[in-house]
């Protein structure tokens, strides 16, 4: 990528010329994820439980043509209270498009890593990836960039699992078919995202951070050219019983279609009609689990940069 598209802020400058941990975090939660002051609040939280390990957090986000990596206060809270409507959403498919037009974007899975990996960044934290929808092989063909991205680019991605609203047996599929590792932390289940398991197998796992430390490391020495893809369950205090997630999510995938909706539109009304289902519960599941992303995110980047 051109240096002159990037506007690394001088904190992450710093902290990388002395090889201290950074910690890339994406913007789509707080344009496209929640509500204003909520998606402020999420966001600040995450960059604090970042700071909290030792590491520096770097928010990407796009702005009058620029990729910024690192946003501070002001930048954050004018994303947070852009009105709706006016933040485009960025992945790999339409980066270009953000740019040109020059105002707010939010950078997905895909962008996010793309600029982390421009920017040097090594460790990625988000909430949840993209993935295979359900009925995509069976016509649809909806496949999320982010697994394609996962395969291209070298970045350790943390995450609470595919979402769920995803085929998750054909997401892991994809991800294999791309050389992409996915590990479980502490854990032999694939996390569930709103729930501590999907209720499959991981592909693999690691006991806890410093084991997972030492696999990403390995892994991004060999130069494979390829991510990693590190899954942390939700806190059990805030996690959705797995009965529970299930029902919701097949409720609302059944009321989508019903609906006709989506396209780009699915994800974000299938994660708020979830919402609703649940009385909140899947929201404080999900601010839970992107914070602990965050935090462990963190702490792997401390131990990477200390190797």
């Amino acid at each position: 990528m051109d240096a002159d598209r990037l506007d690394i802020h001088a904190e992450v400058v710093a902290a990388l010329a002395s090889g201290r941990p950074v910690v890339a975090l994406e913007s789509t939660l707080i344009s496209h994820g929640l509500p204003y002051p909520h998606n402020f609040e999420v966001a600040t939280e995450s960059e604090e439980a970042v700071r909290a390990t030792g590491a520096i957090p770097a928010t990407v986000a796009i702005h009058e043509g620029r990729i910024l990596v690192g946003l501070d206060a002001q930048a954050l809270l004018a994303l947070a209270t852009a009105p709706a409507g006016t933040v485009r959403k960025a992945a790999r498919p339409s980066l270009a498009a953000a740019i040109a037009d020059g105002g707010w974007a939010a950078t997905t899975v895909s962008a996010t890593m793309i600029a982390a990996h421009a920017a040097g960044i090594r460790v990625f934290a988000t909430g949840g990836i993209g993935g295979v929808h359900r009925g995509a092989l069976g016509g649809t063909f909806d496949i999320s960039s982010d697994l394609e991205e996962l395969g291209r680019t070298p970045v350790a991605v943390v995450c609470a699992g595919p979402k769920a609203i995803l085929d998750v047996p054909a997401t892991l599929e994809y991800l294999e078919t791309r050389g992409v590792p996915v590990v479980a932390v502490g854990q032999a289940d694939l996390p569930g995202f709103y729930a501590r398991s999907a209720g499959i197998a991981a592909p693999g796992s690691v006991a806890d951070v410093a084991a997972a430390a030492r696999l990403v490391s390995t892994h991004l020495s060999l130069g494979l050219g390829g991510g990693i893809l590190v899954c942390v369950p939700v806190p059990e205090a805030e996690a959705l019983p797995r009965d529970t997630a299930v029902r919701a999510v097949e409720r609302a995938i059944s009321e989508a279609a019903f609906a006709g909706v989506g396209g780009p539109a699915l994800t974000p009304w299938l994660l708020a009609r979830i919402a609703v289902l649940t009385d909140g519960a899947s929201v404080r599941a999900n601010t839970s689990l992107i914070v602990n992303d965050a935090r462990f995110a963190g702490e792997l980047a401390v131990r990477l940069a200390s190797a």
